[in-house]
C-alpha cells in the first residue's frame, strides 16, 4: 500500500514549497484541489515535497480497490484479518481503526502521505498543502470515531514515526517560571501502551492517558482525554504542560501557560486536527498508587420491580461509596433486567475494596429470591504491573495479544496487547453512537427516580453504560480545577459519568462482495438506539457530550462539545488558522465548509 521509494530520487528538482504564496482565500464557493483538477500539483511539485521531507513522501494505493476486484482471494481474506488488529491499523497509513459509520463516512486513504520524523517534516507538508490548496489530514493512532484521521483526495501527515519518549524529574516549560514538575515528553506518534510502559512499568510513576492501549497520545489530549483513573488524576488535557505544534502558517510553535497561551488552552480539549499539528506533548506525571484493581459482576433481577429496586440501590450506593477519586470505569444496564459491573479502583487494597462493596453485596444477599448473581470478582495487584504486558497476557480473558507474525518498523518492542473489551473495535463499522454527561445532581434522592426511569427505558430499548471515569464530579479538587482550565465543556466537571450506548458490526467494506456492511441493520439499530436514548437526554437542560465519543449526527454539536467555550475557541481558530486549512467533521470553524471539507460555503 505504501510505496516508500516514490519520488525519492528527485534531488535535482526544486523544493516544493518553492515558498509559493498561499492561495488567495476566497470566501463562499472556494474549492480545494482534487486529483485530476488543473491545479492539482504536478510531478515536479510532489518531487519537491519528497525532497523537503527527506524522501519520506509516498503515494498510497487503496487496498480496498484490489479487494473489490478479487473479493474471494486469499489476499482479501488476509486484508480483513489484518484490519481486525488494532496495532496493524495504527502502524499503516492506509487504514483507520474503524472502517466507517453507516450513512456517515467510509475509511478511504489519502493520495499521498508524509511519514513525518520531525516538526520540520510536518511544517514542510503544511506549507505544501497551503500553497497548493489541498485537503490536509493528520493521523496519529487513527481512532477517530467521526472519521477525522482520514479523507480521500488528501495529503496525509502521518505521525507514527515520531515516537520519542523522555522522562523529566523537574520540567519547566519554555518561558515559564516556578518549581519544576515530574513530567514525560511524548512524540505525537506514540500510543498509550508505549507511554504507560515508559512511565509506569519502567519509571514507577503514573501519566493520565487513555484506557485503550492503541489510542494515539496527541488525539486523546486534544479531545480532552479520559483514562480509567480520571477521577483521581484529572483528564489528559488537564495534565498537559506544553506542546510543540505546527500551525497553518508552517511555523513551529511552543504552546504552554506562558507562550501562545491561548493556543495552549485550545489544544486542551478543543478538538484534534483543528488548530495545528501537535508534534510533541509534555504531560505531568503523578506518584503511582500502591495498588490498582477491578470489580466485575453480573446481576439479573427476577422481575421488573426487583430490577427497579436494583437500579435504585446501585445509584444510591454509587453516590455514597463510589463517587470519589478511587473508582472508575463502567456500570452496565442491559435488557432482560441485567446489571453489570466492570469497575476499576486505585489506591485501595483488595481487602479495602471488598469492604467498600460489602453493604451492597449484603443488600443483594438479603434478597436472594429476587436476584441471581455469582460471586463478584474483586482483585488487586501492584499498580506497576497494570500495563505490564508480560503479566497481563497470563490473565485469562483480560487482554488480546497482537498475533501478527510479521511486524512493521513502528511496532512497540514490548508485549503488545489491547484490553479484551476494546479488541472488537478494530475494523468495526459503527451503526450508531450516543453519549451524554449526567450531572451529579441526578444522584440526589429528589431526582434519582427520574434517572432510574431513564436508565431502565434505555436498558429495555437497547442498553446503556455509565462510564464513571468520564465525569469529573467526585474527583480531587485539584483535578476539577485543572479540568475547568481546559477547553472542554464545563459540564464535564459537574458530571458523575458519561452515559454511552452504541452499536457496530465486524470488519466490512462497501464494494467488496461478501464483505459489505449491513446498512439496513445499521439504520434500524441507530433508530432503536435513539428512541431508547430520549429520556436520558431529557434529564439535562442543555445536553452535553464528549467530542471523542459522540454521535456523528449531533445537531447542536457546538454547545454539546464545548458549551460556553465555543466563541473563544472560534477566536483562537481565526487567529491561528484564518484560512481554514485544518478541517475535521464537527470541529471548531467547520461550519464554513461542506461536509467533506472541500468547498467553502460561508
Amino acid at each position: 500500500m505504501l510505496r516508500r521509494n516514490l519520488l525519492k530520487g528527485a534531488a535535482t528538482l526544486p523544493l516544493v514549497m518553492a515558498l509559493a504564496p498561499a492561495p488567495a482565500f476566497a470566501a463562499q464557493g472556494r474549492k480545494r484541489v482534487r486529483p485530476g483538477d488543473a491545479r492539482w500539483p504536478d510531478a515536479a511539485a510532489w518531487a519537491g515535497l519528497g525532497k523537503a521531507v527527506g524522501g519520506r513522501l509516498a503515494k498510497i494505493d487503496s487496498p480496498w480497490a484490489a479487494a473489490a476486484t478479487a473479493p474471494g482471494s486469499p489476499e482479501t481474506a488476509a486484508l480483513f484479518k489484518a484490519v481486525r488488529n488494532s496495532f496493524h491499523n495504527s502502524e499503516t497509513p492506509a487504514f483507520t481503526q474503524s472502517l466507517g459509520w453507516t450513512d456517515a463516512w467510509t475509511s478511504k486513504p489519502s493520495e499521498y502521505a508524509v511519514a513525518a520524523e520531525s516538526a520540520a517534516d510536518v511544517a514542510a507538508a503544511v506549507k505544501f498543502a497551503r500553497a497548493h490548496d489541498l485537503r490536509l489530514v493528520v493521523k496519529g493512532g487513527g481512532h477517530s470515531y467521526l472519521g477525522g484521521s482520514n479523507a480521500p483526495d488528501s495529503l496525509l501527515i502521518w505521525m507514527k514515526p515520531m515516537r520519542a519518549i523522555e522522562l523529566h524529574d523537574s520540567f519547566v516549560g519554555k518561558g515559564c517560571k516556578g518549581p519544576g514538575e515530574h513530567a514525560v515528553s511524548l512524540g505525537a506518534g506514540c500510543i498509550w501502551l508505549e507511554a504507560y510502559d515508559a512511565v509506569t512499568t519502567k519509571g514507577g510513576r503514573y501519566v493520565q492517558g487513555g484506557g485503550c492501549t492503541t489510542v494515539g497520545v496527541a488525539g486523546l489530549v486534544q479531545g480532552g482525554g479520559f483514562g480509567s483513573f480520571s477521577k483521581g488524576f484529572g483528564t489528559a488535557a488537564a495534565n498537559l504542560l506544553e506542546a510543540e505544534v505546527v500551525t497553518a502558517d508552517g511555523q513551529v510553535r511552543i504552546a504552554n501557560a506562558s507562550s501562545n497561551s491561548d493556543l495552549f488552552w485550545a489544544l486542551k480539549g478543543g478538538g484534534g486536527g483543528t488548530f495545528g499539528v501537535v508534534t510533541r506533548l509534555t504531560l505531568r506525571t503523578h506518584e503511582l498508587p500502591a495498588t490498582v484493581g477491578a470489580v466485575n459482576a453480573e446481576i439479573t433481577a427476577a422481575n421488573d420491580d426487583a430490577y427497579r429496586a436494583l437500579v435504585e440501590q446501585m445509584l444510591s450506593f454509587y453516590r455514597t461509596d463510589l463517587l470519589n477519586p478511587h473508582w472508575g470505569e463502567q456500570i452496565h444496564f442491559r435488557s432482560r433486567r441485567r446489571l453489570g459491573l466492570s469497575l476499576v479502583f486505585q489506591g485501595l487494597s483488595q481487602a479495602q475494596a471488598a469492604a467498600v462493596w460489602k453493604p451492597f453485596l449484603d443488600w443483594l444477599a438479603a434478597r436472594s429470591g429476587d436476584y441471581a448473581f455469582g460471586k463478584p470478582q474483586i482483585s488487586a495487584l501492584p499498580a506497576r504491573m497494570f500495563w505490564n504486558g508480560a503479566i497481563m497476557k497470563t490473565l485469562s480473558g483480560v487482554v488480546k495479544m497482537d498475533d501478527r507474525t510479521e511486524l512493521t518498523p513502528y511496532a512497540f518492542k514490548g508485549e503488545r496487547y489491547v484490553w479484551d473489551g476494546d479488541a472488537g473495535q478494530a475494523g468495526q463499522i459503527i451503526h450508531g453512537y450516543q453519549s451524554t454527561w449526567l450531572s451529579k445532581d441526578l444522584l440526589e434522592p429528589a431526582r434519582r427516580a427520574a434517572l432510574v426511569d431513564a436508565l431502565i427505558h434505555a436498558a429495555n430499548g437497547w442498553s446503556v453504560s455509565l462510564h464513571c471515569n468520564k465525569g469529573i464530579a467526585g474527583a480531587t479538587q485539584e483535578a476539577q480545577a485543572r479540568t475547568l482550565d481546559t477547553a472542554m465543556n464545563p459540564a464535564v466537571v459537574d458530571a458523575f459519568a458519561l452515559a454511552i450506548t452504541g452499536a457496530e458490526e465486524p470488519a466490512a467494506y462497501p464494494g467488496v462482495a461478501g464483505h459489505e456492511p449491513n446498512d439496513g441493520k445499521g439504520r434500524i439499530d441507530a433508530k432503536l438506539m435513539k428512541a431508547a436514548w430520549g429520556p436520558l437526554l431529557a434529564l439535562q437542560a442543555k445536553p452535553a457530550s464528549y467530542v471523542s465519543e459522540t454521535d456523528y449526527f449531533e445537531a447542536d454539536w457546538q454547545q454539546a462539545f464545548w458549551g460556553e467555550h465555543y466563541p473563544r475557541l472560534q477566536q483562537i481558530k481565526r487567529r491561528y488558522d484564518p484560512e481554514g486549512l485544518f478541517f475535521v467533521h464537527h470541529s471548531v470553524g467547520c461550519e464554513a465548509w461542506s461536509a467533506d471539507g472541500f468547498t467553502r460555503e460561508a
